[in-house]
């Protein structure tokens, strides 16, 4: 294969800031997803939900700024724009159950080709289930893209053909952003819409062992 540069946590995020349009309200998970909000454009005004009851999330605080009465639903410390709203946590989950957001970024341990989710439990005896929010995200927001790696530590693809962990939620991903680059599942094959430099469609066919197109 070719040698080739993956994209790192930071190139991840900041992809997916790149696609999110204009006048959205977007519910970023835990995790990696978080990252997204330190890339969004300046030019761009996007509405960043908590699902602990923040509307209107900014960017983290400088070093030395944090304030940690103010932190998103994985108790990092963040900032709020101009105009934003702490809400009570049953107003959040309406928000999230009613229809209202525009998408939801969310992490995963496996995507199907079908767009099913998994990524709330592993099903290994000794690790901790903790969906949390995931299962009203995924299916409540209009769009759920998910960010991860798309290889295992052994090297086993993400985005698989049926999930073989828990489901989160069935048929609601709609893209997947990635270290090796950015997938859409359509059931009967995936949709590549980037690759990163140095990967040929070939060898992430054979990364992925699915259809691309």
């Amino acid at each position: 294969m070719t040698h080739y540069k993956l994209r790192n946590r930071d190139e991840m995020a900041r992809r997916i800031a790149q696609d999110i349009p204009e006048g959205s309200l977007v519910n970023l998970g835990i995790g990696m997803p978080t990252m997204v909000a330190n890339h969004l454009p300046n030019d761009r005004e996007v509405l960043l939900h908590s699902e602990n009851g923040l509307v209107g999330m900014g960017p983290a605080p400088r070093k030395g700024q944090e304030d940690y009465d103010l932190t998103n639903a994985g108790k990092q410390p963040v900032t709020l724009l101009p105009g934003a709203s702490i809400v009570h946590h049953a107003d959040s989950f309406a928000i999230m159950r009613g229809g209202h957001l525009d998408i939801s970024v969310l992490g995963a341990f496996q995507v199907s080709i079908d767009g099913d989710l998994a990524n709330w439990h592993t099903g290994e005896e000794d690790a901790i289930p903790a969906v949390g929010g995931a299962m009203d995200l995924a299916v409540g927001a209009r769009s759920t893209w998910v960010s991860m790696n798309l290889l295992t530590k052994s090297g086993e693809s993400k985005i698989v053909q049926k999930c073989t962990y828990p489901l989160t939620g069935v048929g609601c991903v709609k893209r997947v952003y990635t270290d090796h680059g950015t997938f859409e599942p359509h059931g009967d094959h995936v949709k590549v819409i980037d690759l990163i430099e140095g990967l040929s469609m070939s060898d992430a066919e054979k990364l992925v062992g699915l259809t691309l197109r």
